[in-house]
């Protein structure tokens, strides 16, 4: 079954997503590692898992499962099996990327080192999702609610869609006792914009979806 699947959606499509998919948690990885701030919706996640207890890529799994309800209802359009890529490894792929920087490069001290690595998160988080978004087989629940936004609300721009999610999920970060510095703020603004640049520059040619 799983074989017919990726005949039909292609594994072209399906190798992008996956590499997609180690981008997002690498530069999850940096993020935490920056002690700056996290992207809004693990941040929320981080903070909420610190305040009940639960294992953080075990609550990331849990939320995602409420959150498919919703793309379940809305979204079908964007349920493939990147949906189930992105929802139950990623949060285990941020945490593998995390130890290992540490243990190779050691943890960031100073602010500009620091800085820098927000910055690069920024870049490569936004890479992996519009690698695993444009390669069309599914998304995670979370990632599909700019999606279903930007479709129901054709006038309003991807990027807005995005920072509305970005910028709830930051609240609830805060409303929890989480981190909310330059990375998250940089994530909120930057995730949307950045993404759709790798969209027409890069991803789209890589998949031949530009024309």
């Amino acid at each position: 079954m799983l074989a017919a699947y990726l005949r039909k959606t292609g594994w072209k499509r399906f190798c992008v997503m996956v590499i997609g998919n180690v981008f997002v948690g690498m530069g999850l990885g940096l993020f935490k590692m920056s002690s700056m701030g996290n992207a809004p919706y693990d941040g929320m996640n981080m903070a909420i898992s610190a305040v009940t207890g639960v294992y953080y890529p075990t609550f990331q799994v849990l939320m995602n499962i409420a959150l498919f309800v919703v793309q379940l209802a809305a979204g079908r359009k964007f349920i493939g099996i990147g949906t189930i890529v992105n929802a139950v490894f990623l949060g285990y792929i941020g945490m593998f990327f995390y130890n290992l920087f540490g243990v190779l490069c050691g943890w960031p001290e100073t602010f500009a080192v620091r800085l820098l690595t927000v910055g690069i998160g920024v870049v490569v988080v936004s890479l992996g999702l519009s690698m695993y978004q444009q390669s069309d087989v599914g998304v995670a629940p979370y990632d599909s609610l700019a999606l279903i936004l930007d479709r129901r609300l054709p006038k309003v721009p991807y990027f807005w869609c995005r920072m509305l999610t970005d910028c709830t999920c930051a609240l609830i970060c805060f409303l929890f006792g989480g981190i909310i510095g330059i990375g998250t703020v940089a994530t909120m603004f930057g995730f949307g914009p950045v993404i759709h640049f790798f969209d027409s520059h890069l991803t789209k040619k890589i998949l031949g979806t530009d024309k």
